[in-house]
């Protein structure tokens, strides 16, 4: 008798050339449900559908398929126990040899603009799920694949055995659970819409790293939810590999880069801190101002832009050392410049803006998770709390000052003036030390420049520290007990003073 393979996927890529193959190289007959049966008939593929296989319609608007004894009975069977044999026999149930499925488009879904909660449980599927798990749990006697990826390696197997090999059945039952287990975790995450009782992580590894933070550490790169987002789904244009390193510090930009929408913005990242970032009427202009902040830490950084790379640009990224770039677009002409450094990593990432709504830090014995930190600075509510009152241009500068410390580790000290970071004093173990850091950097330019700070003054030490060097105005959370000491000596040294009511600290 004829193998049999069952065919129901709601991705149709691959499916035409992998059932034509079935068939007139293999010998194989075919079932399938609904869209599918008919995608393979118009392609002139012999196909029985399931609802004439199993004598039942399909009901339910579609809800109700392929959940018949016909169809897990031939998944379920094993060829080695005689009862089953025997209930298959009796049945005239036929064992099912192959089964390729994959699922209803629910990420995709819930993923689109004001879709509704109806919408989004129309894509959470039942038969496909059963079928998964149901032959993945078999493998011992069939195969199943959930992904177009696998066709071609399968019809290797046969072309080259006449059958799959236990191993390769094995690995495609383990990507059928994990494939069950995403899914069911993106649809437990969506109708909780918040944190619950249970968390679960799952993910796809998409790449083997050469190694993690050191090269005594392995490391691998997961992709989560079925469909590429985020980095999974950038283009990289040329360079090596990224690396673990390359992936944490492009994630801190791209962070970063998001805070400035309205005018071409750059940023340059070194160890996850931002070591330069500037605002300018050009992205070229931007880029040049960032890396003039801070230059000798900008050597081996991480860039990126929130305007497309153009051929100015380009020209002056391959100045200096660089280990990825990142951009919303590169058009022809800067994609030659950059050619000229291959080594340079060039990735675009159209949607910069999209993220985690999340993040997961692991420790002994569990992990922890928090909402991100995507708050929008308001300064139209914060409070200047000294006599000296700001302009518009000042409390824009502020604003600008206060994006940037937003994303520096704590304790976190940002110099800034002309849209421009001049001083950056991240993670040192008081606040003193890493203002001491930042106004260092800025030396002379620090005359005139603005200070912000990720949380508030403890003592009074860091607005005397600013104003010695010619800080004029400060931005911080205010909330300590001491707030009065820090806005008294503002008001003594004819600082201006604005607390955010908002702290940001990065750990």
């Amino acid at each position: 008798m004829a193998r049999l393979a069952l065919l129901s996927v709601s991705n149709k890529t691959g499916i035409i050339d992998l059932a034509r193959s079935l068939v007139e190289e293999f010998g194989f007959d075919i079932i399938s449900s609904g869209g599918t049966a008919k995608t393979l008939k118009d392609a002139g593929i012999p196909v029985t559908k399931v609802s004439d296989y199993t004598g039942s319609p399909e009901i339910l608007g579609g809800r109700v398929k392929t959940l018949h004894p016909r169809i897990h009975g031939g998944i379920l069977a094993r060829r080695d126990v005689a009862e089953d044999v025997t209930d298959l026999e009796n049945n005239q149930i036929r064992p099912i040899d192959l089964v390729v499925v994959n699922l209803y488009p629910f990420e995709q879904t819930i993923a689109k603009p004001g879709v509704t909660l109806a919408e989004a449980v129309e894509q959470i599927d039942i038969g496909g799920p059963a079928m998964l798990r149901a032959s993945s749990k078999n493998f011992a006697h069939l195969t199943v694949l959930c992904d177009p990826a696998q066709y071609d390696e399968y019809l290797q197997e046969l072309r080259q055995n006449g059958e799959a090999s236990l191993e390769f059945r094995q690995k495609c039952a383990l990507k059928g659970f994990l494939h069950t287990s995403s899914y069911d975790n993106a649809i437990a995450a969506y109708l909780a819409g918040k944190q619950t009782e249970e968390y679960t992580l799952s993910g796809k590894q998409i790449q083997a790293l050469r190694y993690g933070e050191n090269p005594h550490q392995p490391a691998a790169w997961y992709q989560t939810g079925t469909t590429p987002t985020g980095w999974t789904a950038a283009t990289k244009l040329q360079g090596k590999e990224l690396s673990y390193n390359n992936l944490v510090d492009l994630e801190a930009a791209r962070r970063i880069i998001t805070e400035f929408t309205e005018s071409p913005a750059a940023t340059i990242i070194k160890h996850t801190n931002p070591c330069g970032t500037a605002e300018a009427d050009t992205i070229f202009a931007a880029y040049q101002k960032a890396f003039n902040a801070d230059s000798t830490s900008a050597f081996g950084g991480i860039v990126a832009l929130n305007r497309p790379i153009d051929a100015a640009t380009a020209t002056e990224l391959t100045k200096t050392f660089l280990e990825c770039v990142v951009a919303p677009e590169c058009d022809e002409e800067a994609q030659e410049i950059l050619t000229k450094k291959g080594n340079v990593r060039v990735l675009i990432l159209p949607d910069l803006q999209s993220g985690l709504k999340e993040s997961v830090k692991a420790i002994a014995g569990g992990f922890l998770v928090q909402t991100v930190d995507d708050i929008i600075a308001d300064p139209s509510k914060w409070q200047v709390v000294t006599e000296r009152q700001p302009t518009s241009s000042e409390l824009a500068e502020l604003l600008f000052a206060w994006k940037v410390c937003k994303h520096v580790k704590s304790n976190a000290i940002v110099i800034s003036s002309d849209r421009t970071t001049l001083g950056v004093g991240a993670g040192q173990m008081n606040r003193v030390g890493s203002t001491k850091i930042a106004l260092e950097q800025a030396g002379e330019k620090a005359q005139g420049a603005f200070l912000a700070s990720d949380g508030f003054f403890p003592f009074d030490d860091t607005v005397k520290a600013a104003a010695a060097a010619g800080i004029t105005a400060i931005v911080q959370p205010g909330g300590s007990l001491r707030d009065k000491d820090s806005i008294k000596a503002a008001n003594e040294l004819g600082l201006l003073m604005v607390l955010t009511g908002v702290r940001h600290f990065l750990h």
